[in-house]
């Protein structure tokens, strides 16, 4: 029989059958999420992990888990889901403060994006537009205060976002209050980076279709590789980081009449 734990004094069995229905909610867990929320150690966190993934019942990552069912972004960016969590979540509070109730907001696709969105939860009348599945979902599932409008377009195969001229058409229809934009990479005194044409062109309207636009920013895409430029922080009111360690991005604000908003440590 399954002994109990300290804390919240429930079953292994009892606990696991918890984290499902926290993934049910969420798609992502982290194992800091579950130590504490059943007044666990780190290491009764990972086994109950261990053995839903033993069982077939969710997938592990590096520092947590994943939903089967509702993958948390897709295949191909569920390596990223657990990169650099702490940063994320840092940055998706400082630009949760930027969004006030009744709101209409443009949200980029990717993880830093879904974790700003999640700790829009004390929100209510906000509408969020989006090209991202994973987003609309979480905010389907999990945010009744909270509308979405969903772009559409053409899906990109394994990213679960849409993209092309049909996107852009419905882009062009609407004007959010504000736009929250994630680059892959910002290359100081060169501008903001991603990798795909298609996701390129799509990223360069969202810059110009809101009446504010902040940039959403990890320290560690600073001079990170990025193949194509699609904008310039002169394009944003403001750029949202975790910490700005060398400078760089402190100083191209001045010179781009950009503001820089730094994560409360």
């Amino acid at each position: 029989m399954d002994k109990k734990e300290s804390g919240r004094g429930l079953y292994a069995a009892e606990r696991r059958v918890a984290i499902l229905s926290m993934l049910d909610q969420s798609s992502s867990v982290q194992v800091a999420e579950v130590a504490e929320a059943f007044g666990v150690s780190r290491v009764t966190a990972r086994a109950d992990l261990d053995a839903l993934e033993h069982d077939g019942k969710l997938r592990r990552t590096h520092g947590g888990a994943v939903s089967l069912s509702k993958t948390l972004t897709v295949s191909i960016q569920d390596a990223r889901v657990n990169v650099n969590v702490e940063a994320k979540r840092a940055i998706a509070v400082a630009a949760a403060g930027l969004v006030s109730d009744g709101d209409s907001i443009l949200v980029d696709s990717g993880t830093t994006a879904l974790e700003f969105v999640r700790a829009l939860g004390g929100r209510t009348g906000v509408t969020v537009v989006t090209d991202d599945f994973t987003i609309a979902d979480f905010v389907d599932r999990s945010m009744p205060a909270m509308d979405v409008v969903m772009l559409g377009g053409a899906l990109r195969k394994g990213h679960r976002y849409t993209i092309g001229p049909l996107t852009l058409a419905a882009l062009g229809m609407l004007h959010p209050d504000k736009a929250f934009v994630s680059p892959t990479a910002y290359v100081p005194g060169h501008g903001l980076m991603t990798n795909y044409p298609s996701m390129a062109e799509l990223k360069r309207a969202y810059l110009g279709c809101a009446g504010k636009t902040y940039v959403l920013l990890d320290s560690a895409k600073v001079g990170a590789s990025g193949l194509l430029r699609f904008g310039s922080l002169s394009d944003a009111d403001a750029v949202v980081m975790d910490a700005d360690p060398t400078g760089a991005v402190a100083v191209d604000v001045v010179e781009l009449d950009c503001e820089l908003v730094l994560a409360e440590g």
